[in-house]
């Protein structure tokens, strides 16, 4: 039986983490192609933080709920969704909504719970895997054999992309702020972890790759990495943003650019159409799925907090102290 109400967090206004508050809110209705999940779990990502604080404006068809990912149960069925069935076990990228008992997802944007897998370490998968293969494998077109450089290698993004370089052939370096953090990457599966507050990443790969750089950089710094960058991709490179944590505008030399033949490209996720989404789903289900189902890519997951101490988990993400997912549980 599905209530009326449900529990849920809102943004009460923009602010820090205390402007997260505990609402009852009436459970969505799912549209034609979508389903209804009954939330067990959603993750935590740094969107989230953005859209609290107020740099990241909701779609206009989008919940006003934080929350991108969550893991559940199919609770009920949009008229034309024919993908599941009630009481399937799922995980979904979803356009917002998750801080809540019940949320909408469409039917092309959820996967099945990988086999062996909780409904906890479920939601902490859509929103990382779907921006790693979205950005590393259909953007940057990452080939096995080829070589990746992930920036911020102990973030949700980081772990994720890691260990899918790694499960599909490839050489895997990757930078973070604390031995401690490089331990983690390594443990994950990095031929070479770099910290960055002691070492120089640029002569590092150069070291590393004996002067040949990396093949592809996964940037979600930006601002003063990217001419270091230019200077450790090899030639024919791609290098591909998702988010600029230290600044959105770089010097660049466009000499190099041109001498090394490199593509500069990058994307964001959300204003995506469904459609788009669908298709990175059916490349997840067929590419990766059987990898975490044969252990090859693993659960990591630094803490969970229940629905109501949301606030604590944007605490923790914004003291960037964690390695791997943080997650609200129900």
């Amino acid at each position: 039986m599905i209530p009326k109400e449900m529990r849920a967090v809102e943004i009460a206004k923009p602010g820090g983490p205390e402007v997260l508050k505990s609402v009852m809110r009436p459970v969505p209705a799912p549209k034609a192609n979508e389903i209804l999940i009954k939330v067990a779990a959603a993750g935590v990502n740094r969107p989230d933080v953005l859209q609290r604080s107020g740099n990241y404006p909701v779609p206009p068809d989008a919940s006003d709920l934080p929350g991108l990912e969550v893991a559940g149960e199919v609770a009920a069925r949009g008229a034309a969704v024919t993908m599941w069935s009630i009481g399937d076990k799922v995980c979904a990228l979803v356009h917002g909504g998750g801080y809540a008992e019940y949320c909408v997802a469409p039917e092309a944007t959820a996967l099945p719970v990988p086999k062996g897998w909780s409904l906890t370490e479920a939601a902490s998968l859509p929103e990382t895997f779907f921006t790693v293969w979205g950005n590393v494998y259909d953007r940057a077109r990452l080939a096995p054999g080829e070589s990746l450089l992930v920036q911020g290698g102990t973030s949700g993004i980081g772990v994720s992309a890691i260990q899918m370089a790694k499960a599909t052939g490839n050489r895997v370096f990757a930078t973070a702020g604390s031995d401690e953090k490089c331990a983690a990457c390594l443990r994950l599966g990095a031929d070479k972890a770099i910290n960055y507050k002691t070492q120089d990443f640029t002569a590092e790969i150069k070291a590393a790759t004996g002067g040949k750089g990396v093949d592809v950089i996964l940037d979600m710094v930006g601002g003063d990495y990217v001419p270091k960058e230019l200077k450790c991709i090899a030639e024919d490179g791609r290098l591909v943003f998702i988010a600029f944590l230290r600044g959105m505008k770089t010097e660049m030399d466009i000499m190099l650019v041109m001498r090394k033949r490199l593509t500069i490209t990058g994307s964001t996720l959300r204003p995506r159409p469904v459609a788009f989404k669908g298709g990175i789903a059916r490349s997840l289900r067929e590419k990766i799925w059987p990898l975490i189902e044969r252990g090859k890519i693993r659960p990591e997951i630094y803490k969970t907090f229940p629905l109501e101490q949301a606030a604590d988990a944007h605490r923790l993400m914004e003291s960037s102290q964690h390695i791997g997912k943080i997650v609200l549980t129900l």
